[in-house]
Parts: C-alpha cells; sequence; structure tokens
C-alpha cells in the first residue's frame, strides 16, 4: 500500500486533497495553493501529519 500526502486548508481547516507520496525525503511541509469548496476560494493548503 502506498502512502498518501493529507493537505488541509489553512483557513477553514478542512482535508480537502490527498496526493500520492513522492520519493523526496524532506522534512519541511508541502504548501500548495488549491481551491477549497467549502471557502470557495483559492487558499493556501498545507501537509498535514
Amino acid at each position: 500500500m502506498s502512502k498518501k500526502i493529507v493537505v488541509s486548508c489553512e483557513k477553514c481547516g478542512s482535508r480537502n486533497y490527498s496526493l500520492p507520496a513522492g520519493s523526496n525525503k524532506t522534512t519541511e511541509r508541502l504548501v500548495l495553493k488549491k481551491h477549497c469548496s467549502h471557502c470557495n476560494e483559492h487558499t493556501l493548503h498545507r501537509q498535514t501529519a
């Protein structure tokens, strides 16, 4: 079973997206600008633990 990265909206906290884990072994959390269906706008999404 492959690992997944879950990202959540910084504004409302909802977990909207799950992405396949890459081969990079960095300790920094992934930050993407994605569309949040709950806020209905593009917001920053951070990787959750």
